[in-house]
């Protein structure tokens, strides 16, 4: 079992925040999305070269409230929108629960023609503040940053930061393939370094 780098998140109090904190960032529009019945929320993605993507991603307020808590921890989300979220890709996610059960639990979800599956924890909020990956398990044929349009845009650097960084990184490091990954010490966050045909740009 291993786990590679699916796409990253950037949350927001609202849709239109997320997507203008991404945009603000880089050079080129957010495309269209959907939204996600189970959990209340809606998104818009941007594709990045390699398969992977970015998602902006809040809550939907024309969505009914969900049973129980909404994935992400976006019912207790506040202040700016920022990067906040990393999910990995298993081929295996009943494996990769078993060696990683703080993940949570394994929920089916689908949206249009994809379908997948996401652990997600009981409270809705993944360990290490929020740090800790999300796991996701692609059950369509094709997985969504395939279907994105390219944007032009390589993500060349991911940095997850956290007090406990080294036992995070070693918490993950028997089953983890991403060697766009770095780990360092200091308050939780994330910062992506991309490169498009404009030059370097960062998101945080």
């Amino acid at each position: 079992m291993r786990l590679t780098l699916d796409h990253v998140a950037v949350l927001g109090e609202t849709l239109a925040a997320a997507v203008a904190h991404c945009e603000t960032a880089l050079p080129v529009p957010l495309g269209p999305g959907g939204q996600h019945a189970r959990y209340g929320t809606h998104n818009r993605l941007l594709g990045l070269e390699a398969g992977l993507y970015l998602e902006a991603i809040a809550i939907d307020p024309e969505a009914p409230a969900p049973e129980g808590p909404r994935w992400f921890g976006l019912d207790d989300f506040s202040g700016p929108p920022r990067l906040a979220r990393w999910i990995l890709r298993t081929d295996d996610m009943d494996a990769a629960l078993a060696a990683l059960p703080e993940a949570g639990a394994a929920v089916p979800l689908a949206r249009g023609d994809l379908r997948w599956r996401m652990a997600v924890p009981p409270s809705g909020h993944m360990a290490y503040d929020g740090m800790f990956p999300a796991l996701i398990e692609w059950q369509s044929p094709t997985p969504a940053g395939d279907l994105l349009s390219p944007s032009g845009l390589t993500l060349t650097d991911l940095v997850i930061r956290h007090p406990e960084a080294r036992a995070l990184a070693n918490r993950l490091a028997p089953h983890l393939d991403a060697p766009l990954l770095r780990f360092e010490t200091g308050a939780p966050g994330m910062e992506a370094h991309l490169r498009g045909p404009d030059g370097p740009a960062c998101l945080t």
